[in-house]
């Protein structure tokens, strides 16, 4: 049991001017909110004697409100344009929901944190959701304290606010700004976010000056505009509507879903060591393959193979790119929307199947390279509609990954010290793969993905085997 003793809501300590931020289509495509749960359950014992957690939470609380002075869009609502009914952000200081809670369970109970439990789901506060996302507060959290003396915070914030990047200066900013431990470390240059997102709005995003703008045609020149993770999609969709009846109505099955089981593989810097020399040549001269790359391709085969398919299937692999420098001119370096989208290889089952690792990671950097301005452009007019709150439905031929290995989550210091994990809850879309920098390995790779049942045996076997 988790028993909450109570529940305030957090506005900005300086009420800013109310307006309405104008969104993106990035941002609309998940308004749901994104959540994390923090661990600290190695404090030192002095730290343990002098805290309480009544301290800890009115700590997180002030903290919040100084927080929200630059970041106050995280105070305000989601809501329809009255003429298309497109959301956008509303800065209305209506603030964030914090809580505080107990339980008797002692961390040491939990296990591997690394590995999903449901537990965890107890430790974020949710609030309730009709539908109505201007109801919706856009950040939550909660502070829970363990029988064993240790604390979790659990936070969710919404999509449509920010990206991967964004939440994490975000976050930083945040534990910074609480002290939870006096004398800590505290950090006197804070990113200062920007906020403005009108660079990415459809039908102002143009392409830059001295660059051609591609007609409307079937030729060499427009097929390089279009967005080809939005193309895949579409053919993968229309794939599986050929071998259905009643399309689309039953992609994605939801008249009987199955349960995802989410596990975590943990691939030790020796793992992947091993498996870059097993199959990848490094000529001289030749850029040095990332870790991402490496385990992008692997992943991609491995999946492909434990789900079986049939040979003459197409299968995709897309994966999240942050366009930031990808942009004409780039975007703020602290821009605090989402500045990412999907970049995309696909071929059929047997073409996989025979095809090396590293010619794998030709194509994946191939179409790294081909977002710029103008796919960007083309990804944000494919997304445009009067409401981008729709779902992905699950395809098995889809593999997506979302690199995390930058954001080290875990290093957010709300205690004097890091986080012994940082776990992500259940997400939209269990399918999706993230890779995450492990807490006891600065070499080493946590892949956190989710499967049917019956999957997971094939899958652990081809992806741990490192064939």
């Amino acid at each position: 049991m988790v028993s909450i003793s109570r529940i305030v809501s957090v506005h900005p300590k300086l009420v800013q001017p109310q307006r309405v931020l104008t969104l993106s289509n990035l941002d609309r495509q998940c308004p749901n909110l994104m959540q994390l749960v923090f661990f600290y359950n190695n404090l030192p014992h002095q730290t343990l004697k002098d805290l309480s957690l009544n301290s800890v939470f009115s700590n997180l609380k002030s903290g919040l409100e100084e927080t929200f002075t630059l970041w106050y869009p995280s105070a305000g609502r989601l809501g329809p344009n009255q003429s298309d009914g497109k959301l956008n952000l509303w800065c209305n200081n209506q603030g964030a929901v914090l809580a505080e809670a107990e339980t008797s369970v002692k961390t040491s109970q939990l296990g591997n944190l690394s590995e999903y439990n449901e537990f965890f789901e107890k430790l974020v506060y949710k609030p309730a959701f009709d539908g109505n996302f201007s109801n919706m507060p856009l950040i939550v959290a909660q502070v829970t304290k363990f029988g064993c003396g240790g604390y979790s915070i659990g936070i969710g914030t919404s999509h449509s606010l920010f990206d991967g990047a964004a939440t994490y200066d975000f976050l930083y900013a945040w534990a910074s700004n609480s002290e939870i431990v006096k004398g800590r470390s505290r950090s006197d240059e804070l990113p200062k976010p920007v906020h403005e997102r009108g660079i990415l709005l459809s039908g102002s995003l143009q392409a830059p000056r001295g660059t051609m703008n591609f007609p409307s045609d079937s030729s060499s020149n427009a097929k390089q505009a279009r967005a080809m993770a939005i193309d895949h999609l579409y053919q993968l969709i229309m794939q599986t509507a050929s071998g259905q009846k009643g399309f689309p109505m039953q992609i994605g099955g939801t008249s009987n879903p199955k349960k995802c089981v989410l596990k975590t593989y943990h691939l030790s810097g020796a793992m992947i060591e091993d498996l870059k020399r097993k199959h990848f040549s490094m000529q001289r001269g030749s850029l040095p393959f990332s870790t991402f790359e490496v385990l992008a391709a692997h992943l991609w085969k491995a999946r492909t193979k434990a789900l079986e398919m049939k040979k003459e299937k197409l299968v995709c692999l897309q994966f999240a790119v942050d366009i930031r420098n990808k942009m004409t001119p780039p975007l703020p370096k602290s821009f605090s929307g989402n500045a990412y989208v999907l970049a995309s290889i696909m071929m059929s089952v047997a073409e996989l199947e025979q095809t090396s690792h590293e010619f794998i990671i030709e194509k994946i950097r191939e179409a790294k390279n081909s977002v710029n301005h103008d796919y960007v452009k083309a990804y944000v007019d494919a997304l445009d509609g009067p409401q981008q709150c729709s779902s992905l439905p699950p395809l098995k031929e889809l593999t997506l990954v979302s690199d995390w290995t930058r954001m080290p989550f875990h290093n957010i210091e709300f205690f004097r010290g890091k986080a012994t994990y940082a776990c992500p809850l259940a997400t939209p879309m269990p399918q999706v793969a993230y890779f995450m920098q492990s807490p006891s390995d600065n070499k080493g790779v946590d892949v956190r993905i989710g499967f049917e049942a019956e999957n997971v045996s094939a899958f652990s076997e081809c992806f741990l085997n490192m064939a």
